[in-house]
Formats: structure tokens, C-alpha cells, sequence
């Protein structure tokens, strides 16, 4: 969503508050596609201080649906950050020395979308499980080791062993 700002910009200590959903609706990073099953509406506070500092300041709740990082088991995920923006205005526009390298104000348009995605890429959880003890995969076959467990071999030979197994297995064919 876009909100003009042109009132805001061009008036000292002039504020407004805005309700906004998100028109997205799952997160494509270069981890993948995660949809977004519920977000709730953002509530937008933009202010502008004494034609010096422009405010934008809200909070986003939502859920995503995140792999888990053991199992790969979709995992319903709630995201929660607070967002806090400070640009210096000169002449009822923003500094472009001040401003950050990203894309969601231009001019007196400030997209919405691309100021929550770009909250969303610093504020997205490293690692996410399904349950603390989860056990993750085999290694093997690819198995789910928290639905049933595999008959696949568990131990692992050192690699620095591997031209001593190499060794047995010729003596063995013969």
C-alpha cells in the first residue's frame, strides 16, 4: 500500500496515524517462499518534527510458515517487530544524504510493503524448530526420526579411515 505523505512533509509538527494491511502475502527471500497465514493490520504513526526529523514508527504481528531447521516440517511461526524510522527532511523532502539505500519512500509516496519487507528481512528468526527435541532427519535415507525411526546404519566411519575401508571391502569381494 502507498500513503501520500505531501501533507505531513510540507507541515511542521503536523502528524497522522494510518491502518494498513499487508498486500503480500508469503515472504520471498533467497531462503525460499514462506507464506504468511495470518497478519494483523499495521498501525502507522508518521510524524514530522519541526520540519527537521520525519517519525515512522508502528508495530507488525504476524505468522509465517517456516520449514523447521532439523526436520523440514512446516512450522506456523509468529513474527513480531516494532518499527522505528528516523529521516531528516530539508525543504519538505528527505535528505538524500541521510537516507538509507532502500526503496520504500520516494518522493512523497511511502510504500508500506516495501518498508515491512524490508523490517522483515532483519527481523526474520535464524533458526526455527518444530519442538526443542526434535531429531531431525536420517542422513541416509531421509527419513522423518520424529515419526518413526530408520533402519539405516547410525554410525558414521571417520573419513580419515576411509582408504583403510577401502582396503576391507576389496578383501571381502574376493
Amino acid at each position: 500500500m502507498i500513503i501520500d505523505l505531501s501533507d505531513i512533509l510540507q507541515s511542521a509538527n503536523k502528524e497522522r496515524t494510518e491502518e494498513v494491511k499487508l498486500s503480500f502475502s508469503s515472504f520471498v527471500s533467497r531462503l525460499g517462499d514462506f507464506p504468511i497465514l495470518t497478519s494483523a493490520p499495521i498501525r502507522l504513526s508518521i510524524a514530522n518534527q519541526e520540519n527537521k526529523r520525519l517519525l515512522i514508527r508502528g508495530r507488525v504481528e504476524l505468522e509465517a510458515e517456516i520449514a523447521c531447521g532439523r526436520c523440514l516440517e512446516a512450522v506456523p511461526t509468529p513474527i513480531c517487530f516494532d518499527i522505528d524510522r528516523e529521516l531528516d527532511i530539508q525543504d519538505g523532502l528527505v535528505s538524500e544524504e541521510e537516507m538509507e539505500p532502500t526503496d520504500y519512500l520516494t518522493g512523497f509516496e511511502l510504500d508500506v510493503d516495501k518498508l515491512v519487507y524490508a523490517e522483515l528481512l532483519v527481523n526474520w528468526p535464524m533458526k526455527v524448530l518444530c519442538k526443542e527435541d526434535c531429531k531431525g532427519i536420517c542422513k541416509v535415507c531421509g527419513a522423518n526420526l520424529n515419526h518413526a525411526a530408520c533402519n539405516c546404519q547410525k554410525t558414521e566411519p571417520d573419513p580419515r579411515m576411509a582408504a583403510i575401508q577401502d582396503i576391507f571391502q576389496k578383501f571381502k569381494e574376493v
